[in-house]
């Protein structure tokens, strides 16, 4: 397993983005094991602390087709997935693809489109395909959304149904730069002008080969445990109505394996573990009662907290 190669791939991957988002390092990063997890991201955070430009430069860094489509409430299911049209010329119905057929979709303020719109994306995010007139088409293997979310106290935006939050691998938030950081952008170049110069940083076999060195990363059964005690607090802890699924689970098993391989380790740490849960599993708990704004990442991070760790038993 040549760790050393993933770990260069790390470097060329946060440098390209970084040269666009300034002191998101961590940011960029968990976005890269998203994606080498075959996963799905959900961006939330308010207007303009740049979430677009990162998941357009992290696109164009990445390499392949990139389609950006900006959710209204009058978007349409067809609007994503294509429809079938009638071609007078040859008197056949043919397919003409809609943008969801590119590797990777920016989906923008997702929440401001319908419910229905919304859960047209369900069957492409879950099993990476799409039917249209009942006929199955494949997407390709780095299909990827990366998808924007104002907070949902914004006017006009609709609730993400649980069904589809629940199959976005992470949620994350940005935040806002240092005030050093807002001072250089501020001086700095255009951010479009930035993103339109990226050059692709690595190739298709590349991707391919890091996603299967991934998944061969270690994970002992005191770790796996670990996960688990975590996860089976979300689903007793009387703060919260619905907690990880099953989904949920697997899914911060292969983001700790894909955080490892990018470390230098072969195998994950409890830590591992604990940097990534919020991310992964704070935005598919369902809280009892009224919550407000951050109060899923409150409640999650006081469950780890009071979770033993397994090396502290040693």
């Amino acid at each position: 397993m040549d760790l050393d190669a993933l770990i260069g791939f790390r470097a060329r991957i946060i440098s390209n983005c970084s040269k666009v988002i300034i002191g998101k390092e961590d940011e960029i990063l968990d976005v890269l094991i998203c994606f080498l997890c075959s996963g799905h991201i959900l961006i939330e955070d308010t207007p303009g602390t740049g979430k677009t430009m990162l998941l357009r430069s992290f696109a164009k860094t990445i390499g392949g087709s990139f389609k950006r489509v900006q959710f209204t409430p009058d978007v349409l299911p067809s609007d994503l997935t294509g429809i079938n049209f009638y071609n007078q010329k040859t008197g056949e119905f043919e397919f003409r693809p809609g943008p969801l057929f590119a590797n990777m979709i920016l989906a923008d303020e997702i929440n401001r489109a319908t419910p229905r719109t919304q859960s047209s994306l369900l069957e492409a995010m879950a099993e990476r395909q799409i039917t249209v007139d009942g006929v199955t088409h494949l997407m390709a293997d780095t299909f990827m959304i990366m998808a924007t979310q104002n907070p949902l106290e914004s006017h006009g935006t609709f609730p993400l149904p649980d069904a589809q939050t629940d199959r976005f691998f992470m949620r994350i938030s940005l935040g806002y730069m240092t005030r050093d950081e807002e001072m250089s952008v501020l001086s700095g170049k255009d951010t479009m002008d930035i993103v339109n110069e990226l050059t692709p940083q690595t190739s298709q076999d590349e991707i391919s080969m890091f996603r299967k060195m991934c998944r061969q990363i270690e994970v002992s059964e005191d770790v796996a445990g670990y996960l688990m005690d975590i996860v089976d607090r979300t689903r007793n802890d009387g703060r919260i109505r619905i907690g990880v699924s099953t989904r949920g689970a697997l899914a911060a098993f292969h983001a700790a394996q894909a955080l490892a391989g990018l470390e230098g380790r072969d195998f994950v740490l409890p830590e591992d573990i604990r940097k990534l849960a919020p991310s992964v599993f704070a935005h598919r708990l369902s809280l009892s009662g009224i919550s407000g704004a951050g109060e899923d990442v409150r409640i999650l991070e006081d469950i780890i907290q009071s979770t033993p760790v397994p090396l502290e038993e040693i």
